[in-house]
């Protein structure tokens, strides 16, 4: 039986708490983030309005059910930075291993692009080498390694900087994600759709 595949923008109040639970594993079992605590569905759905204001937060749904999540946001505070954007990506845990992630990263990737991001960064725990391995499938060069920078589960994690530049030249002012033409944005999210659904039927 073919499954049902959706791709939105997420409502923080509506969808908070659904990508809080897909989250907090991650941050129970794993190293792949350095939380250590599971944050409250008030300060969580206030972190995920701030990015939401200004970047895609994107969710995948499989069968009415959501199947993971995709977010950006800054790299780094400063102004000449303004151009730089962080991407990240969870998938709940039965949805892993069913090539969802590369186009749901790519469609962050090219919402980013129309924005006017130009440098695109993930920061990733050394030991997850699927992320490493994704990245530099899709064009990603390791640019750096921080040594035992965080430590969590009693043992110090390696991070390391993947890095992937879309264009050259001056740059162009940044649009709100919100501000973008409707019709292209449906169009990628129409496109990222079909392709997971084909993948679901391999």
């Amino acid at each position: 039986m073919s499954k049902e595949v959706s791709i939105r923008f997420a409502d923080p109040n509506r969808d908070a708490a659904a990508i809080l639970a897909v989250y907090a594993p991650y941050i129970e079992k794993t190293a792949i983030t350095f939380e250590t605590e599971v944050p409250s569905l008030e300060s969580f759905t206030r972190r995920v309005k701030d990015i939401a204001g200004e970047f895609p937060y994107l969710l995948l749904e499989v069968d009415g059910k959501l199947a993971g999540y995709a977010y950006a946001h800054r790299q780094a505070e400063r102004a000449a930075f303004a151009w730089n954007a962080e991407l990240s990506i969870y998938l709940e845990e039965s949805f892993t291993g069913m090539g969802l992630g590369v186009p749901l990263y790519r469609l962050l990737e090219e919402l980013l692009e129309m924005q006017g991001y130009i440098n695109f960064f993930g920061l990733i725990t050394a030991s997850n080498a699927a992320s490493i391995a994704m990245h530099t499938k899709m064009g990603y060069r390791l640019v750096g390694m921080h040594d035992h920078t965080g430590y969590k589960f009693g043992q110090w994690h390696d991070v390391a900087w993947m890095h992937r530049r879309v264009h050259e030249g001056t740059p162009r002012q940044i649009v709100p994600v919100h501000a973008l033409d409707g019709r292209m944005v449906r169009e990628k999210i129409e496109a990222a759709r079909k392709k997971m659904e084909n993948q679901l039927k391999m």
